[in-house]
């Protein structure tokens, strides 16, 4: 796979491909969502009533190839708020190309031009092909993740 890549923000129009690369992402970490959580999280993605829920869309020569998802949230340490970069997926054809790291890299430039410059995300331990990439462009933390 060769081309020019873009990476944008998510649109309304991209409905259709947005829902084939989340469920792939979803598949990947062997989960599913109702059809509900879906479109509740597609709508407020593109809502400008919801400026802190962000996506961005990467495309190569106009076909999408991957997305990644981030959430503006205070944090009580910092003055301002933080970018958790929740989600993100590069379709297999796709990996090794650049496009993960170019959808971290521009959540990043967005996250400091909104003034957020400190940005975390999580992933799992097996994830190691992906951690590759992490390790290069991020710091890891010790931090162990609990959940009700």
């Amino acid at each position: 796979m060769t081309g020019s890549l873009t990476i944008r923000p998510i649109e309304p129009a991209d409905r259709p491909a947005w829902g084939d690369l989340w469920r792939a992402y979803l598949d990947f970490y062997e989960t599913t969502l109702p059809d509900t959580v879906y479109d509740t999280t597609f709508a407020r993605l593109v809502s400008p009533d919801h400026p802190d829920q962000n996506g961005l869309i990467a495309l190569r020569d106009g076909q999408p190839v991957g997305l990644v998802h981030y959430i503006y949230h205070a944090h009580n340490w910092r003055v301002e708020q933080v970018c958790y970069l929740q989600d993100l997926y590069a379709t297999p054809e796709a990996r090794g190309l650049g496009v993960g790291r170019a959808l971290i890299e521009a959540v990043y430039a967005r996250a400091d031009a909104d003034g957020r410059p400190a940005v975390y995300w999580l992933t799992q331990e097996f994830n190691s092909t992906a951690r590759q990439l992490y390790d290069r462009i991020a710091h890891v933390t010790p931090f162990i993740k609990y959940n009700r």
